[in-house]
């Protein structure tokens, strides 16, 4: 086994644990999930309970005390069963966990992470209707109240939103400062003025909410500021790049799930007297695809270890994205030509993932946003 996929004793009793729990608690619910476009409270609950909503919170916080990578790898096996739940602690995690480990005082982190790790989900609160790549053109604003703030706004497409209670906020305290204005905040669902606007219905990971959150003279004190006023650009481009590492773990959890059906049925179908997996095409056809899902799994376990080590990790945080969503599309598909016209169906999963896959190349930085990134690095790299 390549060394970079080779995994301790520890990551590998973890990953089992997680792979049981897939097979045996979300599979026999993901179809309703996904017609019913929404998560079993059962299974937030659960997800609670088995630790995975705070893998990386400390112990005396109420968390399991893990890496980064077992994050990753959680994030993995959840999504070859359903990639809507894989995001959703992939969200809790790799984007609101971190924000409160990096950039959290020693108040806030004693105050929100045992909440974060036991009992309360959390959303990131970036996106506007016309700020998506573009995300420092935001116009949510943080007016001056007090020694506070009055935050107004509507965000868009934010995921976990329905099941949230604490919600992390980029607003600017003074446009005319342009990205330099942007902090970040804490609200709780509570808070008078903050509210939940029109539910997104999706193409894909229909069971994941997606919501507008809508800020009306919401008021935060200067406790709820997420490192420094002016710095939210700085917290939302670092948690982000951690983020796209966890979402290149979705999409390969979700190549590895749909290559996995497609293989067992070709192995099941029988076409002009034998199984189609003996058809050379055929063979040829999963054998590529189970190429390109090792190469993104080396690509995505690379740059997870290198977060955990301390080291730079952008570009290949950015090439890991790129490739697992790339790689997730492409075998997605390939695998509901497998199945022929019964991949077509929603009596196998096929259409599931595929419907799934699409997402990959969007959230948490489109993939030109990620070629974007990679060309940087290696201008300077070589410039």
């Amino acid at each position: 086994m390549h060394p970079l996929t080779s995994l301790s004793e520890e990551e590998g009793m973890f990953k089992a644990e997680i792979a049981k729990f897939a097979t045996s608690s979300i599979l026999p619910l993901r179809t309703q999930m996904d017609e019913n476009e929404q998560l079993d409270p059962h299974l937030v609950a659960a997800s609670f309970d088995l630790g995975l909503m705070g893998i990386e919170i400390p112990e005396k916080w109420g968390g399991a005390g893990g890496s980064f990578f077992m994050s990753c790898l959680a994030i993995e096996e959840l999504a070859k069963v359903d990639p809507s739940l894989a995001v959703f602690v992939d969200v809790q995690n790799t984007l609101v966990n971190n924000i409160f480990l990096n950039w959290g005082s020693a108040e806030q982190q004693a105050k929100y992470l045992p909440r974060l790790a036991q009992q309360q989900v959390g959303s990131f609160c970036l996106t506007e209707a016309d700020s998506g790549s573009d995300a420092f053109a935001l116009q949510s604003r943080a007016l001056p109240q007090g020694n506070g703030w009055r935050l107004s706004g509507k965000k868009t497409f934010i995921t976990n939103a329905s099941e949230a209670g604490i919600f992390v906020v980029f607003a600017s305290v003074d446009p005319a400062l342009g990205y330099k204005g942007i902090t970040a905040f804490i609200v709780e669902k509570t808070m008078k003025g903050f509210s939940l606007g029109k539910k997104e219905k999706k193409l894909g990971i229909r069971a994941s909410s997606t919501c507008e959150v809508i800020l009306e003279g919401v008021e935060v004190g200067p406790e709820h500021v997420l490192g420094e006023v002016g710095k939210g650009y700085k917290v939302a481009i670092e948690t982000l790049n951690e983020g796209r590492i966890g979402i290149a773990a979705q999409m390969l959890g979700l190549a590895q799930g749909a290559f996995a059906g497609a293989f067992t049925y070709a192995g099941q179908r029988s076409q002009f007297g034998r199984q189609i997996n003996q058809f050379q095409g055929v063979q040829f056809q999963l054998a590529e695809m189970a190429c390109e899902i090792e190469a993104a799994k080396l690509l995505m376990y690379n740059a997870a270890r290198l977060k955990d080590a301390g080291q730079v990790f952008t570009k290949e945080a950015a090439m890991a994205k790129f490739t697992c969503s790339a790689v997730a599309e492409k075998v997605a598909s390939q695998a509901l030509e497998v199945y022929g016209g019964y991949g077509f169906i929603k009596e196998y999963p096929a259409e599931k993932f595929y419907r799934d896959a699409k997402i990959g190349k969007l959230y948490e930085g489109t993939s030109n946003l990620q070629l974007q990134t990679i060309f940087k690095v290696l201008e300077k790299q070589f410039g």
